[in-house]
């Protein structure tokens, strides 16, 4: 009854932890949650208002499948403040978040057999889509040791005559690991003389820590900003999860038609109020209210890097941005999702397992929540690793 493709497709393991989370509650159960990648803050007021305003003037009618032109650009007003680069209207897509951004373009490009590098931890979604497409994961294990970036030389080991596509994440989802305009020049290199394109998922750009800067792919050479997919969007950084923007932009307009037809031809264009909701967070007038959560994020990071590497038997890197720890389990445990599934049901702790980003012996902790639960759900894994270990 039901097609190959789909059989093959697993959900989503962050999605499902967080449902089943949310179910536990429901029941009466004691469970704090920590596998959403969902920030707690509310979406900033100017933002809600430009939505209200919409309604007001009855914008509720279907747009062109890109996006209305001043959200088009908006959007390029954007990436040329931010990062210093240039997108004519031609070259941008409006999507249903960063997962359709990606579902276009896994699917304009790959076909069947054809192979996409994706370095791991990874994304859940990064090799489910390409699969979906036909085409085969290849992925890049990283560690600790590196950071969890990939190197020049692991990068120009994976390609081969059928690698069309590097997925590149920076910052990462669920490292919180941000690549250096050096790294990434590097990367930029080895990718020289080849077709391969470089989708690169920029989602969490505006939370970063510590001094660190941000380096937008497409920005270090001219090669890498004619064969570079940029992905982006505002769920995270300006809280709009439910409001479902993402966006990609590219300087080959063709390949853009070609997912702009693709989207015709599935959900057209995305919601108006919506559109009309993200301009004035592209155009930089909800900016303070990001500095005051990613402060939040950064204060929260700290002491939860902390509290994690003061546990027997845990390990943490410190991360430079997003809002996760990636906590190394591998003393404690070789199967993330027994060592989950055990907190969960012993303690009331929800947390993804490593094994859903395509790296065993961790687990993935989002302190996109506030300090007090933080604290306590950490409280709590510590008492589970003891009696754990005992």
């Amino acid at each position: 009854m039901f097609s190959k493709r789909i059989n093959a497709l697993s959900p989503s393991m962050t999605i499902a932890i967080s449902t089943l989370a949310r179910e536990l509650r429901a029941s009466g159960k004691d469970v704090l949650s920590f596998s959403a990648g969902e920030p707690d803050f509310d979406t900033p007021q100017k933002i809600k208002d430009a939505a209200i305003d919409a309604l007001n003037r009855g914008f509720t009618k279907y747009t062109a499948v890109a996006g209305i032109p001043e959200l088009l650009d908006a959007i390029s007003a954007k990436l040329e403040r931010d990062n210093g680069l240039h997108y004519d209207r031609e070259m941008i897509l409006t999507s249903n978040g960063a997962k359709q951004s990606l579902f276009n373009l896994t699917q304009a490009i790959i076909d069947e057999g054809d192979e996409a590098i994706i370095p791991a931890p990874y994304w859940v979604t990064y090799p489910e889509q390409v699969k979906y497409a036909g085409g085969k994961p290849v992925v890049i294990e990283t560690d600790e040791s590196t950071g969890f970036r990939i190197t020049p030389e692991q990068l120009r080991a994976a390609i081969t005559p059928r690698t069309k596509l590097l997925i590149l994440t920076t910052p990462s989802n669920p490292t919180g690991s941000v690549y250096s305009r050096e790294e990434i020049e590097a990367l930029g290199e080895m990718l020289k003389g080849t077709d391969v394109l470089v989708a690169s998922d920029e989602m969490y750009e505006k939370l970063l820590f510590d001094g660190t800067r941000f380096t937008a792919t497409a920005s270090v050479s001219e090669d890498m900003y004619q064969r570079t997919v940029t992905i982006n969007g505002l769920s995270k950084s300006v809280s709009m999860t439910g409001w479902r923007f993402g966006y990609l932009a590219s300087p080959n307009k063709e390949l853009i038609k070609k997912m702009v037809s693709l989207q015709s031809q599935s959900t057209s264009n995305i919601c108006s109020i919506t559109q009309k909701a993200a301009i004035p967070a592209l155009l930089g007038e909800v900016d303070d209210e990001i500095e005051t959560m990613r402060k939040a994020f950064e204060a929260r990071a700290h002491e939860a890097y902390e509290l994690f590497n003061a546990i027997d038997g845990l390990s943490v890197l410190r991360p430079q941005g997003a809002f996760y720890l990636f906590v190394n389990i591998k003393e404690i445990s070789s199967d993330s999702m027994k060592f989950c599934s055990e907190l969960l049901e012993k303690v009331g702790v929800a947390v993804v397992p490593g094994i859903g980003f395509g790296a065993e012996g961790y687990f993935r902790f989002s302190f996109a929540t506030d300090i007090v639960t933080i604290r306590e759900g950490i409280r709590r894994i510590e008492k589970f690793v003891k009696e754990y270990r005992g």
